[in-house]
Formats: structure tokens, C-alpha cells, sequence
């Protein structure tokens, strides 16, 4: 297939490629080069040859959901403006090429200036090959470029409240939360393995290699210690008042287990274990086993005796021991908070480091005044809000953070 290349009057392919999916990436579609090139490959194959076939190619190539197709549309629109078929810049030198095209209207504000006008709005985000009237080709006028881009379907939902979410958002989210790089520090373990920098001398490897040179110990054999990463510990309230922010701590513990084999729990007015129940690959079906095996959700709040549990049965026996361990609770406690300030106590003793989640505290005028998180923050390393998936990233910084 001729290209740019061999006829400079041809549009290059491949800088259609990158500046499509550069604008996209820029409002924040996830296009990243196995998109584009699956976008350039199409153009080679297909050999569009007007704009609404090169529309059709880019939208299965670089477009996996219903908000990319929106804003898709949208950035297309906003690219190849103007543009009516592709094949009528070949052999004509006075045509510009695509990078040279300034961006214009978006779909939204052609479909307006035409209601203003009288005309239909468009069904297509691409412009048609046919002939136009005088009041179609006002409304087709290039218009200098917009200052910003509005923020994509993604950048909307980082910023909303799980508790505002609704259900096809929450879809949403589990999505998002999936791809998150949940991470652990590291930490020195007793293993040790050979190194040439290493900071303890092997007696036995140099001795056996001394046999080589008559006895002598011409080469030093050393060892330093490897690394593991430390162990994660997510406890979840889902009682009540922390009904609205459950099924998100839930897809982020589900992510957890699959990339750290984290241990997990729950805990309204006792404590389960859900480690075993969100090894399945399948998020959905991991939350329902989980609402299922947890018999006082959305119940009534007894953090104290929660982490007494923990503690006596699996944080003293070693699974809290140098670990990270994550509570996401609003506080609220209904039994004596004295209890909590003391089983606290003990788990900091335990664990690495203890960071507590609390969707409440979103505020600026927040005051931990509640008799549970007072008695429970003297023994926290890290408080955060993590209402949001902007304020998740905390969270998992916290998480990761040596």
C-alpha cells in the first residue's frame, strides 16, 4: 500500500495513529501502544478511504467501553473536523495534511449550532461526504483550540464519593480498582543467598572452592540477605454506618489477595475471616460469597472486641508480626472504647505499621471527637480518608511507604 513515503502527497498513517491516540490518552482514555498499534495495523489493512470508515476502524481499535466511545466520538469530532474523505487529498498539493489541521468544534457544540440554525443534528461524529448547504458549511467552520480538555468519564469518578456512586459507577469502579498497583514494602529476611558484595563471608562455599587451587581460599565466597515483602492485613468495618463504602473496601481487598495474598477481614459485631472466600478471580462473585459468609453485615459496630479477636486469635501467632496492617472503620464504637484503646495498643506492638482509614474524615473541619477513634488514633501511623479513588492512592502510597 503507497504511503507518505513513496507520495508525499498521501497522509502519513502513522502520524494519524499517534495524534489520535495522543489527544485521547490526554483526556484520559487508557490508550497505550497496543491500542495505537492496533489502530495503525487497521489503517494498513482496511485502507480507509473516507472519514467515516477511518472513524469506524479507530472506534474498535482504541475504544473498550461505553464512556470511551463517548468521549471517543467526542475527540474525534474534535481532530478531523473538517475533514470529508480522506482520498481527497491525494494528487492534490494545496491540501493540508492531518497534522496540520487545527481542532474545532466538539459533536456537542455542532449538534447545538445546529438546532440554533434548524437542522437535524448530526447522528455521526464525522462529517459527511456529501454535498452541504451554505448554513451547514457556518456551522462546519473551524474554531481556534479549546484552552483545556474536560475531564473524561475516569477523572469524574476518581473524584466522586463511593458513597454518591451508583450502581453502573460501582461497575465502574471495580474496574478501576482492579488495574490499581497495590504494593508492600520490603523487608530483610533470615534467608541469605551468595553475592559478591555481600557483607558475610560463606565458609563452606570458599572451602569447597579452595579444592581448585590446592587448599588455598583464593576466592572468597560472601552472602548478604535477600528480601520479602511484608505481609498485608486488611480489616474492613461493614456495619451500618459503613454500609455506603463496603463494596468498594471490598473490590480493593479482592485486589489485595490476587496480587499480595493478603489476609482479610470483616467485622460488625464480630470478626470473619473472607481470605479464602476472595481467592476467586471473578470480583462479583467474591463479594456475594462474601455478603453471604458474613452474617451481621450491615449490623451494629464492636471494633474492640473485633481486633481482641484478631489479636488472641491470628495477630499474636504471627500473622500481624512486622505486617502492614489496614483498618478502614468510621470509628464508631458501642462498646466500652477503652477496649479498643487497649487492643490498639497491642496490635502496634505487633505490626509494622498500622494505618487506619476513615471515610468521615473527608471533612477539613473533621475532629476525631468519637470515644473509639480517640481511644484507637494515639496508636495509628497513618490516618487517611480513602473516600474516593483519588484518595485511595494514599492508601496504597500508605501501604507501600518503608
Amino acid at each position: 500500500m503507497p504511503d507518505a513515503s513513496t507520495n508525499p502527497n498521501l497522509p502519513d498513517l502513522a502520524a494519524v495513529s499517534a495524534r489520535l491516540a495522543g489527544h485521547l490518552h490526554a483526556v484520559g482514555v487508557e490508550v497505550g501502544p497496543d491500542r495505537a498499534g492496533r489502530f495503525a495495523v487497521g489503517l494498513r489493512i482496511a485502507r480507509p478511504t473516507t472519514t467515516d470508515e477511518l472513524y469506524w476502524i479507530g472506534r474498535v481499535t482504541l475504544a473498550s467501553t461505553p464512556a470511551e466511545i463517548v468521549t471517543y466520538d467526542r475527540v474525534f469530532a474534535d481532530v478531523f473536523l473538517g475533514v470529508s474523505d480522506v482520498a481527497d487529498a491525494r494528487g492534490d498539493p494545496n491540501q493540508p495534511s492531518l497534522d496540520s489541521f487545527d481542532r474545532g468544534k466538539t459533536r456537542h457544540d455542532r449538534n447545538e449550532g445546529s438546532s440554533e440554525t434548524g437542522g437535524e443534528p448530526r447522528p455521526s461524529p464525522v462529517a459527511d461526504s456529501g454535498q452541504h448547504d451554505e448554513d451547514d458549511e457556518e456551522d462546519d467552520e473551524l474554531t481556534d483550540a479549546p484552552t483545556g480538555a474536560p475531564a473524561s468519564a475516569d477523572e469524574l469518578l476518581r473524584r466522586r464519593d463511593f458513597a454518591d456512586c451508583t450502581l453502573d459507577e460501582l461497575a465502574e469502579l471495580r474496574r478501576i480498582v482492579a488495574r490499581l498497583q497495590i504494593a508492600s514494602p520490603q523487608r530483610p529476611s533470615r534467608r541469605r543467598r551468595r553475592h559478591r558484595s555481600g557483607d558475610t563471608l560463606d565458609r563452606r562455599a570458599t572451602m569447597r572452592r579452595a579444592h581448585r587451587t590446592g587448599g588455598h581460599p583464593v576466592e572468597l565466597v560472601r552472602r548478604r540477605p535477600t528480601e520479602r515483602r511484608r505481609r498485608v492485613v486488611l480489616i474492613a468495618d461493614v456495619s451500618g454506618s459503613m454500609e455506603s463504602y463496603s463494596r468498594a473496601y471490598l473490590y480493593l481487598m479482592h485486589g489485595a489477595v490476587k496480587a499480595l495474598r493478603a489476609e482479610t477481614f470483616v467485622f460488625a459485631t464480630r470478626l470473619t475471616r473472607l481470605t479464602r472466600t476472595l481467592r476467586t478471580s471473578d470480583p462479583e462473585l467474591a463479594l456475594r460469597n462474601a455478603v453471604g459468609d458474613v452474617e451481621d453485615w450491615s449490623g451494629g459496630t464492636r471494633i474492640g472486641e473485633a481486633i481482641r479477636e484478631f489479636n488472641d486469635r491470628w495477630g499474636r501467632r504471627g500473622l500481624a508480626r512486622g505486617a502492614i496492617v489496614v483498618i478502614v472503620s468510621d470509628g464508631w464504637e458501642s462498646d466500652d472504647p477503652a477496649l479498643l484503646g487497649e487492643q490498639m495498643a497491642r496490635l502496634s506492638r505487633l505490626a509494622h505499621r498500622i494505618v487506619w482509614v476513615n471515610p468521615r474524615s473527608k471533612s477539613d473541619q473533621y475532629q476525631p471527637l468519637v470515644g473509639g477513634m480517640a481511644a484507637a488514633l494515639p496508636h495509628v501511623d497513618t490516618f487517611t480518608s480513602g473516600h474516593t479513588l483519588h484518595a485511595l492512592d494514599d492508601v496504597l502510597a500508605a501501604i507501600a511507604a518503608n
